[in-house]
């Protein structure tokens, strides 16, 4: 019995799932099983280096989702329209499901799983989060037995890239900008990654799965790398940090409720200790440090975006799911309820999103102020009357007339580390403060 697939694209991730079905051998024996028998594409007359034959090609892509003849859709067009449409279509006609499209499952997660749910079908999802990294059935499955409390990951290569680069060369956010887009590593539209809304919709579906509970993305926290800049990068160094894009999802350790009551979900720019295991994770690589209870610590690494890798992850999901039909756990039959529990998604609860002003976390400033003397003093006593504690404190020259103050605080809620800036905006001295980065 083989099963057939409909992939929806043939751009990079569909080209990369055709090589993997045109060279079989050596892989997993099940993939021998699955062919791909439609694949969607916007022009018929496009060169294109995988040899497939013209009765495959169509560019009507609803006529696959509703051939009958077709088991299981890969989608892989990207983007939010007909994306969306096209993967309900396919679930309501009893189809199974694989797509790379995390900008759909954190949006419109909830109407899509629900779909799958009623229609007893798999919606896969491993391709959505970090590329061929094996994030999402380790959360599904191995780690069932841990009450997991904290997902770090530098779930964007693009910025990782840029960022990476600034470290290295010393050069401004924006050349290095200019350079990843000439070599392809970043859009000619780069707000998704720099903005942090890549990060953000990849933090919101690997929390849902981490702590059991719907995440409402416009909830989660989303700062970008835009602001950051040569200076912080030296500074950092200077004081033994590198900064990175991190994607942060956790609660308190002790929490033992699923959803739990409160979580943090957030991206942005932090100061990272060099000895952390996220600090040497660099270019356009991704990572993903889970921290849970009895485990410990585990950090999944590798390539994060790009053809092989997120092919793999796409046609790992097909031969999971082709796995599955041939030992009958699911039927395609709604009355039977017959989805692999471990495999479906089934939140009912939106999770609580903790407001950013109740974040415990240190922080990193840099002022720049008028040389009056005074200055540091005053700076500690407004920061010491908002209950904020300097961890340290470097004066590092006088630029343009200007002194310039970096501070690094111990642990602070948020609300009280804003009080106390809007405090010190108000004093003569200070003329500007120029960057405020979070500290890992």
């Amino acid at each position: 019995m083989g099963f057939k697939i409909g992939l929806l694209g043939l751009g990079t991730v569909g080209t990369g799932v055709g090589e993997i079905f045109a060279n079989p051998k050596g892989r997993h024996p099940l993939l021998q099983e699955l062919k791909i028998a439609k694949v969607g594409v916007r022009s018929l007359e496009k060169a294109r280096s995988l040899n497939l034959s013209t009765e495959v090609l169509t560019t009507d892509l609803n006529a696959i989702v509703n051939d009958p003849t077709i088991d299981m859709v890969v989608e892989v067009i990207g983007g939010l329209e007909p994306a969306r449409s096209l993967i309900l279509e396919a679930i309501a006609q009893g189809k199974h499901v694989v797509t790379a499209n995390k900008a759909v499952i954190a949006r419109f997660g909830e109407e899509i799983f629900q779909a799958a749910t009623q229609a007893g079908v798999y919606v896969m999802i491993e391709a959505a989060v970090a590329g061929g990294i094996p994030v999402i059935q380790p959360l599904k499955e191995s780690l069932g037995a841990n009450r997991i409390h904290t997902l770090i990951g530098i779930l964007n290569g693009t910025t990782n890239y840029i960022l990476t680069k600034m470290q290295q060369s010393g050069a401004a956010f924006d050349d290095v900008l200019a350079e990843a887009q000439a070599l392809g590593y970043a859009e000619a539209d780069p707000t998704a990654d720099v903005d942090g809304l890549d990060a953000g919709d990849k933090i919101a579906i690997l929390a849902s799965l981490a702590f059991g509970g719907r995440i409402d993305l416009e909830q989660v926290h989303r700062e970008g790398i835009r602001q950051v800049s040569a200076e912080d990068i030296n500074y950092a160094k200077n004081l033994g940090f590198v900064i990175k894009l991190l994607a942060i999802a956790k609660v308190p350790p002790t929490t033992d409720e699923l959803p739990p009551p409160q979580l943090e979900a957030r991206v942005h720019p932090t100061l990272v200790p060099l000895d952390h295991p996220l600090a040497n994770v660099n270019d356009v690589y991704n990572a993903l440090l889970i921290e849970a209870n009895p485990l410990g610590q585990v950090m999944f690494f590798g390539p994060g975006a790009g053809a092989g890798p997120t092919a793999s992850a796409v046609v790992a999901d097909l031969i999971n799911i082709a796995a599955l039909l041939k030992t009958g756990i699911v039927a395609n039959d709604p009355e039977s309820s017959r989805i692999h529990p471990l495999l479906a998604c089934s939140h009912q609860h939106y999770c609580n999103i903790a407001p950013m002003n109740d974040l415990m976390t240190r922080f990193y400033a840099r002022f720049l102020t008028k040389d009056h003397p005074g200055v540091i003093g005053k700076l500690g006593t407004v920061f010491g009357n908002h209950g904020v504690s300097l961890e340290s404190v470097v004066q590092t020259g006088i630029k343009a007339e200007l002194a310039e103050i970096v501070v690094v605080t111990h642990d602070v809620q948020e609300g009280n580390f804003n009080h106390a800036l809007d405090e010190i905006r108000q004093m003569e001295a200070i003329s500007s403060i120029p960057s405020l980065l979070r500290v890992l």
